[in-house]
Formats: structure tokens, C-alpha cells, sequence
């Protein structure tokens, strides 16, 4: 072996990489539709206001608002800028809300065993 071969740099983590979890469920990200109800449902109940009076509000259907809320029903644009506006709400601001609740949702999802090593590394010469 050469002086030389024996000087290569080498790639020393600071840090060993974390033992692989142990085999999980994936954690299923929610529906889209389970989310914006979330949201609708939740600012209605911080506003403490009732299905009826937000139903009435924004002229859709108590029964069809309860079932928007708990994600049984894909609703179009238009309701749900209706419900939005009838909390005081803008389209952009009940949009925003639901990105950050599914943001917060994938982020508490575990490391992949693909995810690259982003740990510091010492490099030796």
C-alpha cells in the first residue's frame, strides 16, 4: 500500500445515524376535505356560534355544513368561501389555515430510512 492510498480524505459522521425505527404503520396523511372541516368547525366553536346560525349565514344547508365539518362531503369553492365568509372569514384565510394544520400533520411523520444524513461531518485529510 502507498504512502499516498493511506492519506485519502475519509468521511467521519460526528455522530452515528439513528438506529432504524422499529417497522410502523406509515402515518396516513388526512383528506383534504378532513382538514378544511377541521378548521370551519373549530373557528365556528372558538366563535361560539352554532351550526344553524353559520348554516344560516352563509345560505347552505345546516345538515349539508355538519357533514362539510366532518370531511364526509367534498365541497365545491363556492361553499366554502360561503361557510368562510359567514365566520369572517376570507377563502385564502380558511385555505391558509388547512396548509398549516396539514403542514404541522406531515412534519410529526417519521424519518424515512431514504432520508439523507443531515448531520455535521468531520472530513479528515
Amino acid at each position: 500500500m502507498s504512502r499516498h492510498a493511506s492519506n485519502e480524505a475519509r468521511v467521519i459522521p460526528l455522530r452515528p445515524a439513528p438506529a432504524p425505527a422499529p417497522e410502523e404503520e406509515p402515518v396516513k396523511e388526512p383528506l383534504w376535505r378532513d382538514v378544511v372541516g377541521d378548521v370551519l368547525r373549530r373557528e365556528r366553536l372558538a366563535q361560539e356560534r352554532t351550526l344553524k346560525d353559520v348554516a344560516d349565514a352563509a345560505r347552505i344547508s345546516m345538515p349539508y355544513l355538519s357533514e362539510v365539518e366532518r370531511g364526509r362531503k367534498e365541497a365545491s369553492s363556492e361553499v366554502l368561501a360561503a361557510a368562510a365568509g359567514a365566520l369572517g372569514l376570507r377563502l385564502t384565510d380558511l385555505l391558509s389555515l388547512a396548509q398549516g394544520e396539514l403542514t404541522r400533520h406531515t412534519t410529526r411523520t417519521r424519518r424515512t430510512p431514504n432520508t439523507p444524513y443531515n448531520g455535521l461531518c468531520l472530513v479528515a485529510a
